[in-house]
């Protein structure tokens, strides 16, 4: 299928594969641009060197290509830029809105430029500023998301801008892929759909909980770090909304340093994060910590299976997915879907027939 999202990146499939932290590792990515698709390596929750290891592996296990996923507010992203310029990965694409010297920096190098918003605003901003392409969240998506549906806020940043627009929030199918194709968009990202295959390094007791969620279990809490964040509702969760300041500072300030000893940074490297995330908020500074250190408690579950420890960012997809395919038979099944609809569309002739 051909559109502007696979001209552009040079992928078989208009579909992404979504850089989720401690799940987007090599395996994961390396089997979605095997499939077709475009794996996205989630970097934020690698170290430098780990970073550019990871794209070494990657590329060792396919042909294809891919991208990486970078935080445009941490305080060594000119660094990681200039490890994918050196390593010669394709593309970038960021959970922020990046800076207009980085997007430059990257396309004078030959690197294709696609942020991730939620707002079209944002979209325009980073348009302007010379983005090849934008995926675009609704409030149906995991991780840190917004208050506006997919379905409302799909077209409005199709007619906002100029460049390619990919749909992300609500995906698991060929029916979505061809529903956003019809709003304008080029192509789909997902995360928990590719969370949920067999290539996903997540803990298998840890996927059948995501198996066993209904729609209704997928929540959206502020709880974890002061922002929107949508995720599994577990007991957990509901112990960080119940907990008062002082336990939560506690609990951060520990699990900060967690991070800090994984990550590689230093305590002025997280007060200097954490600050940048406080810009404009209304944080707390337990909730910053948190906020530094929302890693570790995705990896208490990722990695390490502890869903009584760590949060489950998910879409409310979770709640209709009941399969784990290899991400080469959820790409061709999606496919086939969307090929299928297409083609009994175009035989379609008005209601009734």
């Amino acid at each position: 299928m051909d559109t502007a999202l696979t001209r552009l990146v040079g992928v078989r499939h208009p579909v992404v594969q979504t850089g989720m932290g401690w799940v987007a590792g090599p395996r994961l990515v390396s089997a979605a641009a095997n499939a077709g698709a475009l794996g996205v390596l989630a970097s934020a929750t690698m170290t430098a060197d780990r970073l550019r290891e990871a794209i070494r592996e990657v590329r060792a296990r396919t042909d294809a290509p891919f991208a990486v996923n970078l935080r445009a507010d941490a305080g060594d992203a000119g660094d990681r830029v200039r490890i994918i310029i050196e390593e010669g990965v394709r593309v970038a694409s960021f959970a922020l809105a990046p800076s207009r010297e980085l997007i430059s920096e990257l396309k004078a190098a030959g690197v294709v430029v696609i942020p991730s918003v939620g707002a079209r605003r944002h979209a325009e901003k980073v348009a302007a500023w010379g983005a090849d392409a934008v995926v675009v969240q609704g409030g149906e998506g995991g991780g840190h998301t917004g208050e506006v549906a997919t379905s409302v806020l799909l077209p409005q940043v199709v007619d906002a801008v100029d460049i390619p627009v990919v749909a992300a929030g609500g995906f698991h199918d060929g029916r979505g892929l061809v529903a956003a194709l019809a709003y304008g968009a080029a192509g789909v990202a997902m995360g928990t759909r590719f969370l949920l295959t067999s290539d996903s390094t997540v803990p298998d007791a840890v996927k059948a909980r995501y198996l066993a969620a209904t729609v209704r279990d997928v929540t959206v809490t502020t709880a974890v770090d002061g922002l929107p964040h949508r995720m599994l509702r577990t007991p957990f969760v509901d112990s960080l909304e119940r907990a008062g300041r002082a336990r939560a500072l506690v609990h951060a300030v520990r699990r900060a340093a967690g991070f800090r000893k994984l990550s590689g940074l230093t305590w002025p490297d997280m007060v200097r994060d954490g600050l940048a995330l406080r810009h404009g908020r209304q944080l707390s500074w337990s909730q910053v910590l948190l906020a530094a250190n929302t890693p570790m408690l995705l990896r208490a579950a990722m990695v390490d299976g502890r869903t009584d420890l760590g949060v489950m960012a998910s879409g409310q997809v979770a709640g209709v997915i009941d399969d784990l395919p290899s991400c080469a038979e959820l790409v061709d099944r999606i496919m086939r879907e969307a090929e299928e609809l297409l083609k009994a569309l175009a035989r379609f002739d008005g209601p009734g027939h």
